[in-house]
């Protein structure tokens, strides 16, 4: 591989809350972080929607993705003596650590979901495209930026590098949750990760842990467990995530029929065509969302005004428990009687979330399990010697809310409507 990137004149330091200092040594590193299309990054919250709900979590994508690439260099400071570590991998292994998330729109998941794009696939195009990305990385020759693109997708033929950046204990995974925990304030994500770098071995089949630092890595899973049920999964970050998803919906389902929005729509006109290019996404951060989303309160749309003031003032749905199918049939035909329009003010929202599994023959998803090396050489699977993992192995968490405006129920001038609704939602 031609070297035509080396190192740095004077390594070069970025100071983080979570990790203390973020080194830079090498000079592909350091040019591919002053990317236009990485510092991009800095205005796409990491957590989208959750600063309505732990107003502490304003932190990038950016601030996370260099992060984990600061976790993988220590990893790779820790293999350098291991014979099973092939140092020439390392800038690939930190190129791809740094871009993982490079392909992220604003408020991804709502946003991914509404418009059927893919991060993923723009973080491929990015890094494979006509970009400072791809200008930056094909200084390493010409093959590089595939190898980049490979082991961000797990399709590169080398199992290690690619489990350090994606699988159940990977330098992503390890870096949110310190990082979220920090900015949201709690302490649930909090686990030692200095034992779990010093414990981390390379093999050919991937990354293992040394039986001695089982566990620590029990807290880190109890660790993530806990963070995706007080944090990520938050019903009031759900039902703001319900909220902008609604809004996208109405406002495409506005353009679809003609209807003429106030401000020019240049920012969503291609994506609500379906036909989206790489350029025009680059383009969009959340700062033009919530642009668009003050402009969208002033629309003759009473629905799209309406969501748009709740949203930009926080003023979110109210939530209760699944109710049965036909009691949800039911609603849904008195909020049609009261003038309140069901699709877009009575809507189910589900979060599921599977702690740890390992693969098991004939499931589809392939899960890279996390192994652990025995004194004499053995590798075991975590849930086979960890009674706590073993507990939680393979059982999906699944939680179902109906989410609905109480404001708008309480204006409802029929009072036996207003009653039979209440009734249903205070079961």
């Amino acid at each position: 591989m031609a070297k035509l990137l080396g190192k740095l004149h004077e390594e070069k330091v970025f100071k983080d809350p979570v990790h203390r200092y973020i080194h830079v040594r090498d000079e592909l590193i350091w040019r591919l972080i002053g990317t236009r299309e990485f510092q991009r990054l800095r205005r796409i919250r990491q957590l989208g929607t959750t600063y309505l709900t732990f107003h502490g979590a304003e932190h990038s994508r950016f601030s996370h993705s260099l992060g984990v690439y600061e976790i993988t260099r220590r990893i790779i400071d820790i293999f350098q003596e291991k014979k099973t570590w092939d140092p020439e991998k390392r800038l690939l292994v930190l190129s791809a650590a740094l871009l993982h998330d490079v392909g992220h729109g604003p408020f991804s998941h709502s946003f991914e979901k509404v418009f059927g794009v893919d991060h993923e696939e723009f973080s491929r195009d990015i890094i494979l495209g006509d970009t400072e990305v791809h200008r930056v990385l094909l200084q390493m020759g010409e093959d590089f930026p595939v190898q980049v693109a490979e082991v961000i997708a797990k399709t590169h033929r080398d199992k290690l590098i690619v489990s350090l950046i994606s699988s159940q204990i990977d330098a992503d995974r390890m870096d949110y949750l310190l990082r979220d925990a920090y900015f949201t304030g709690v302490s649930y994500g909090n686990f030692d990760i200095e034992r779990i770098l010093r414990v981390m071995r390379p093999t050919e089949e991937g990354v293992v842990i040394k039986s001695s630092g089982m566990h620590a890595v029990e807290d880190y899973i109890m660790s993530r467990y806990q963070m995706y049920w007080q944090v990520y999964f938050h019903p009031v970050t759900r039902s703001a995530e319900v909220i902008l998803s609604k809004i996208l919906h109405r406002a495409k389902e506005l353009y679809e029929t003609g209807y003429t929005f106030k401000r020019e729509l240049s920012h969503f006109k291609t994506l609500f065509e379906g036909n989206v290019s790489l350029q025009d996404y680059i383009s969009l951060d959340e700062g033009v969302i919530h642009y668009y989303f003050q402009g969208w309160m002033e629309e003759e749309d009473k629905i799209l005004s309406d969501l748009c003031h709740r949203f930009i003032d926080r003023k979110l749905f109210k939530y209760t428990e699944m109710v049965s199918f036909t009691d949800g049939h039911l609603l849904s035909s008195y909020f049609t009687e009261a003038g309140i329009n069901p699709k877009y003010y009575l809507v189910v929202d589900s979060s599921s979330d599977l702690p740890y599994d390992f693969y098991r023959p004939g499931e589809k998803e392939e899960r890279l399990p996390i192994n652990l090396l025995k004194p004499n050489g053995d590798i075991r699977e975590l849930s086979r010697e960890s009674d706590v993992v073993e507990a939680i192995s393979g059982k999906r968490r699944t939680d179902h809310k109906l989410y609905y405006p109480l404001d708008l129920i309480e204006a409802i001038e029929d009072k036996t409507l207003k009653s039979k609704i209440k009734e249903i939602l205070n079961r």
